[in-house]
């Protein structure tokens, strides 16, 4: 006797359709939870790496403000004497050659330190380009999704 098939592939004489809509829709769900773990870590990396660059310019504004501070001691400590001084024969008063050159060093220094603070300011830390991407990202998944 000869073995007869009997299910829904003897009629049909291949796999059930249901079955591989079915595993189409797990392959798309797999699909699309391997690209969402993949953009996750790109834009992790994005991240740290736009992190590691405003790192950098923070400590480049820290040092400049510290630099500025150096030169406004050194140009206070050293040169006000002699400056001083020398100011004294033009103007013709010592006190009054001490209240110029003060105040020209006090201008110099609070320009030093006002650069420097916008260079440290918070908005230019902030990771723009990553927050850029993560709207970009979400608003095509979004699309795609609904599409």
């Amino acid at each position: 006797m000869p073995a007869t098939a009997s299910g829904p592939d003897a009629m049909t004489g291949g796999p059930d359709p249901r079955q591989s809509g079915a595993s189409s829709i797990q392959s798309l769900i797999g699909d699309a939870l391997r690209e969402t773990n993949e953009l996750a870590r790109k834009e992790i990396a994005l991240f740290r790496a736009e992190m590691a660059g405003n790192v950098r310019q923070l400590i480049v504004g820290l040092a400049c403000m510290v630099g500025s501070a150096v030169f406004a001691v050194v140009a206070l400590l050293v040169l006000i004497g002699a400056f001083v001084k020398w100011l004294a024969t033009i103007v013709g008063s010592e006190w009054l050659s001490a209240l110029i050159v003060g105040g020209v060093l006090l201008i110099l220094a609070l320009g030093m330190a006002l650069w420097a603070r916008s260079v440290l300011s918070l908005s230019t830390l902030a990771p723009t380009r990553t927050t850029r991407q993560v709207r970009q990202d979400a608003q095509a998944l979004s699309e795609r999704v609904s599409g």
